[in-house]
This record gives structure tokens, C-alpha cells and sequence, in this order.
């Protein structure tokens, strides 16, 4: 049976600056650059998201189709615009951004998927945490949960929400119990519980269950599993943006964990060789897009992942 991946997200329009200048203009949000990566790289996916039924969400919407990404789960709402984020690159290629949300109140109004043991749900971000839609989105993770699916959690908790971290926090323990893996920068890490280690976030959540996944940026990937523990070196790149880069982590991830059929039974019997080629895969979905001005992998790479 051919596996079946589902994405909760933020969607909206990223316009990138670089020295005062605009560069490009890509439909963005954290899953949605996961989901374009993965449909590109011919896995079944669908996003299940929220954004106007205005220009900008129709252009949106064009591409996903385009970019073989299901929108049957997708709510395009009449009373609101499409969101934008405008992305100022620094001299380093890393983004800092402003945001205009111009949401509806009635928000993430989608019909549940019915899932399947077989399928994969990735969510993630401050979306997953955004007390608007958060008791829609629990409500959907809740309903993986007991259909059997893998579920791959990322935080990507960054320091602006920091003054909300007392009220979010709860809600990011909740995700991280519910996800069978969980992907984290050491950034989040030490915004979320101040740790700066792995074990450290292992101590947090006080579970040794969970595939716990660390990327450091441009330095090292981290895996630990009860007491096995894995420490993989980033290839050296030429960074033009770095905006995507842990989408397409998570992307490369799941499309790894599909290509080497790991599911929920199988997940903490995973022999070191496979977790090296799984992890070797999401560093080069991540290193594929920090060397472009994309959000996703270039068509190129996915013809040659499809091969």
C-alpha cells in the first residue's frame, strides 16, 4: 500500500529581501515547504492548512497543485487574506522576519482525513501552539494518534514567542508526548527548557521512548533513543538562505523513513546503517535548498531522489 504523508501548517506568502531588494516571492510556512519537497520527490502528500480565497491564495493554491501537494484538507477562507512574511536575509544567509496575519475568526475549518496506520502526520512551529486554531489541530493530531499513524513533531520555537513560552509550553510538552519522533534545533531546545543538550531534552520530557533528533545548525545532527545515541557531521555548503532549511530536514526525514519502510512497529528497531542513510537523506534535503533562493528542494534533486 503507497504511504500516504499529511502536514498541519501555516501557509502564506514569503517575500525575501536581500541588501533592501526583493529577491523572491514563494509560497512558504513551515509544513508547506515540507509538503512542495516531498510532493516534488514524488511522495503522496497532503497539506492540511488555511489561507484567503483572494489572489494570493489562488496563486498559492496553482502552485501546490502544480507541486503534486493534495489540498482536499485545505480551507480557503472568504472573510481574510492570504498571510504574508517578509524575510530579510543577512549577510549569512539566516532570515529575521516581520508578519501581517489577517486571519478570519473562524479559522482551520477542514474536514479530519481519514488516516491509516500506513501514514505519516508532521506538524510543527508555532502554529501547532497558536491558541486559535489549537483545539481544531489537537483534534486532528488526537485522531492520528489512534489510527496508528507515525507522527513527527518539530517545535522550531523561536525567541519572540519567548515572553508566551508559560502559557504555550504546555502545549508543546502535550505535541512532544503525542509525537513518535521529535526534530529540534538546539535552539529550540534552549529557548523551550534551557537545556543545551540532547539528553538534556530527553531529561525535559522525561520519556526515553521518543526518537529525539538534534540539529545544530550547520555544525552536527544528534539522534538519541533510549540509550543509543548517534552523532552525524554536516556537510560542508555554500549558503545562499537558510530559510527552509529544517523543513527540508524534516522532509528528507520522512521521505528516508518511507524509502526504508521504518513504521510505528518497526521504529525503535531501526539498525544504525538505515538511520544513517534516513539522516543522511535530510541533510541533503536541507543542504539542497540552503543553496538556492527556494523554500523546497529544486526540481533537479527531486528527479533525482524519485530515480
Amino acid at each position: 500500500m503507497r504511504r500516504k504523508v499529511f502536514a498541519i501548517g501555516e501557509t502564506l506568502l514569503d517575500i525575501i529581501f536581500e541588501r533592501h531588494q526583493v529577491k523572491a516571492a514563494k509560497p512558504g510556512g513551515s509544513m508547506l515547504n515540507s509538503s512542495v519537497s516531498l510532493g516534488r520527490a514524488g511522495i503522496d502528500v497532503s497539506l492540511i492548512s488555511e489561507f484567503g480565497n483572494d489572489q494570493t491564495g489562488k496563486l498559492i493554491l496553482e502552485f501546490l497543485k502544480n507541486n503534486n501537494v493534495q489540498t482536499h484538507n485545505t480551507y480557503l477562507y472568504d472573510d481574510g487574506k492570504t498571510p504574508l512574511a517578509m524575510a530579510f536575509l543577512n549577510e549569512k544567509g539566516d532570515a529575521s522576519y516581520d508578519f501581517y496575519k489577517p486571519y478570519p475568526e473562524e479559522r482551520l475549518q477542514v474536514k479530519i482525513p481519514g488516516f491509516t496506520p500506513n501514514d505519516i502526520l508532521i506538524f510543527g512551529s508555532f502554529y501547532s501552539i497558536d491558541p486559535q486554531v489549537r483545539a481544531k489541530l489537537i483534534e486532528i493530531v488526537r485522531t492520528a494518534q489512534r489510527a496508528g499513524c507515525m507522527i513527527i513533531y518539530d517545535p522550531n520555537f523561536r525567541k519572540p514567542h519567548a515572553h508566551e513560552l508559560e502559557l504555550l509550553k504546555p502545549f508543546i510538552v502535550e505535541n512532544m508526548q503525542i509525537a513518535h519522533i521529535i526534530r529540534a534545533s538546539n535552539e529550540d531546545v534552549k529557548n523551550i527548557f534551557d537545556e543545551d543538550t540532547i539528553e538534556g531534552l530527553q531529561n525535559s520530557i522525561q520519556s526515553q521512548s521518543k526518537i529525539l533528533i538534534m540539529t545544530s545548525s550547520s555544525e552536527k545532527v544528534e539522534l538519541l533513543n533510549n540509550d543509543r545515541y548517534e552523532v552525524y557531521t554536516v556537510p560542508e555548503i555554500k549558503v545562499v538562505s537558510t530559510i527552509g532549511a529544517g523543513d527540508n530536514f524534516n522532509a528528507g526525514l520522512t521521505y528516508g523513513l518511507i524509502k526504508n519502510k521504518v513504521t510505528t512497529s518497526n521504529l525503535n528497531q531501526v539498525p544504525q546503517e538505515k538511520w544513517e542513510e534516513i539522516i543522511s537523506l535530510a541533510m541533503s534535503f536541507s543542504a539542497d535548498v540552503c543553496m538556492g533562493m527556494e523554500n523546497y528542494i529544486s526540481e533537479d534533486f527531486a528527479e533525482r531522489m524519485e530515480r
